[in-house]
């Protein structure tokens, strides 16, 4: 049976990925989709995308359109899509700056009608060639999300069980999910504005009872941070980015594992630490740190600053 596939896109200002990620969508094998994209970089940002977007893909699949009241964040960004999107059999949350292979889709429903799994991850590959990551890992007492394989060849497969023991969470560029995932597990949390926010919410969904399943011949091309400032050289990282990235942590910790707070926050500050050192990154460490302080103090939502 053909599942229809809700396509739920969050854009801040970058039409040109949106577009690039449609064109990839175009060519998918799976062709049962509609697409929803949330703007969230206000009037102009919506204004170019509306030129730059058809109503209808090649295929006959529609694409809708809609501009968010302010900057929702991601979370924020995913559930209006979602409000737009109404009833499907599963959906996709997938990033615009990703461009799925053409059988991504069909793999990943195919997986999720296995029926022993409710959100399905896969391999994200960067522009050079290299696994950003087949799923991720959260280190409770340390605070840290793992991209499993991060930097790696693809070619050196893990099997899916060592994939699936190993993961607690499925990466937020591209998450396939059933139609009934939100109902049962609730929607990610707004309050995060953006980084982490999925990571919480497949965590918050096992202490439910949800399954997550991997899939190995899925593949999706990633350009990571492209509207954020969070890929690249950690120099170059972006004040937003490393703010959040860092209160985030914190704030994870916070809502899932209370008690490990002080061990976990401290180790997360000397993480910081280090990687700043190694990188001479003194900007990104004053950025960082001050979100680790944030996290502290449980602020939320989107910095009165940005």
């Amino acid at each position: 049976m053909s599942l229809h596939v809700a396509v739920l896109i969050v854009s801040f200002r970058g039409w040109r990925d949106v577009v690039d990620c449609l064109r990839a969508l175009e060519r998918s094998e799976h062709r049962d989709f509609s697409v929803f994209i949330c703007e969230n970089g206000g009037p102009d940002a919506y204004a170019a995308l509306e030129r730059a977007v058809p109503p209808q893909l090649p295929g006959g699949q529609s694409v809708a359109l809609s501009l968010a009241p302010g900057n929702l964040g991601f979370a924020g960004g995913v559930n209006a899509c979602l409000d737009a999107a109404g009833s499907a059999d599963a959906y996709w949350i997938l990033n615009p700056d990703t461009q799925p292979e053409p059988g991504a889709l069909a793999s990943l429903v195919a997986r999720l009608q296995e029926g022993d799994c409710d959100m399905v991850g896969h391999d994200i590959v960067l522009p050079s060639g290299v696994l950003a990551s087949r799923s991720g890992r959260w280190s409770k007492r340390t605070a840290r999300a793992i991209s499993i394989d991060h930097g790696r060849p693809r070619e050196s497969s893990l099997g899916r069980r060592e994939v699936e023991a190993a993961m607690n969470y499925v990466i937020g560029a591209s998450m396939l999910v059933s139609g009934d995932f939100f109902e049962r597990f609730g929607r990610m949390r707004e309050d995060y504005f953006l980084y982490c926010e999925e990571t919480e919410w497949c965590l918050r969904a096992k202490d439910q009872g949800a399954r997550l399943g991997y899939d190995e011949t899925a593949v999706v091309l990633h350009a990571h941070g492209s509207s954020t400032g969070g890929g690249g050289e950690l120099r170059s990282r972006s004040r937003i980015a490393v703010y959040l990235i860092e209160r985030n942590r914190v704030l994870l910790t916070r809502d899932r594992f209370p008690g490990l707070v002080p061990m976990a926050s401290m180790f997360a500050l000397l993480h910081l630490m280090l990687r700043c050192a190694r990188a001479s990154a003194w900007r990104q460490l004053a950025y960082g740190v001050s979100g680790w302080a944030a996290g502290l103090r449980d602020e939320r939502g989107r910095p009165s600053w940005f």
